[in-house]
C-alpha cells in the first residue's frame, strides 16, 4: 500500500520564497508569551534592535515579556520604525508596561474594547497587527491557543510565519 505524500503547493512555494528572498525593508509583526524567561527576553531584544537597525517597522503589542523585550529593542534602534497596537486602551495595560508604552511614537490604543475580557480583546488586536504586516515572528508555548491561533490566521493571509516555541 502506497502512501501519497502532500507537497506544498507551488504557488505557496514561490510566494515563499519570493519573501525570504525580498531584499529591502519589511514590516514585520512580532508577539509572544508574556511568560518569558529574561535569558529569552534579552534574545528577543538584540533580534528586534538588529531588524530595526536594518530599516525594518516592527509591530507588537503591549504586554510585558515578549512584546516588551519587543519595544525596547525597537526604542534602541529607531522608535520611528516602531508600532504598538494595544488590545485595550493605556491605562488597561500593566503598570508596569504603562511607563514604557508612553514613550512610544506610533502608539494604537483600542479603548472601545475595554469591556471585552483581554483574550477577546487581544485576539481582535492580533487580527489588526498581522493584517498590517508582511511577516509574522512568534514566540510561543505548545500550549499558547491565542498566538497559535493567530500563527494559523497570519498563514492563511499568506503571510510569512515564524514560531520559536518556548518548551
Amino acid at each position: 500500500m502506497s502512501q501519497s505524500l502532500e507537497l506544498p503547493k507551488v504557488d505557496d512555494f514561490l510566494q515563499e520564497l519570493a519573501s525570504i528572498q525580498q531584499t529591502g525593508t519589511k514590516r514585520i509583526a512580532v508577539l509572544g508569551s508574556r511568560h518569558v524567561p529574561i535569558t529569552h527576553q534579552q534574545l528577543i531584544e538584540t533580534m528586534i534592535f538588529a531588524l530595526v537597525t536594518e530599516g525594518n517597522r516592527v509591530l507588537t503589542s503591549g504586554s510585558t515579556g515578549t512584546n516588551f523585550a519587543v519595544i525596547r529593542g525597537a526604542l534602541r534602534a529607531d522608535p520611528g520604525l516602531l508600532t504598538v497596537i494595544l488590545p485595550q486602551s493605556l491605562d488597561r495595560q500593566p503598570r508596569e508596561s504603562r511607563e514604557q508604552l508612553e514613550t512610544v511614537m506610533h502608539l494604537v490604543e483600542h479603548p472601545e474594547n475595554n469591556k471585552l475580557s483581554l483574550g477577546e480583546a487581544s485576539s481582535m488586536c492580533n487580527q489588526e497587527i498581522i493584517s498590517r504586516c508582511q511577516q509574522l515572528i512568534c514566540f510561543a508555548f505548545h500550549d499558547s491557543r491565542t498566538l497559535l491561533e493567530t500563527c494559523r490566521d497570519a498563514e492563511e493571509q499568506r503571510k510569512l510565519v515564524t514560531i520559536f516555541y518556548l518548551d
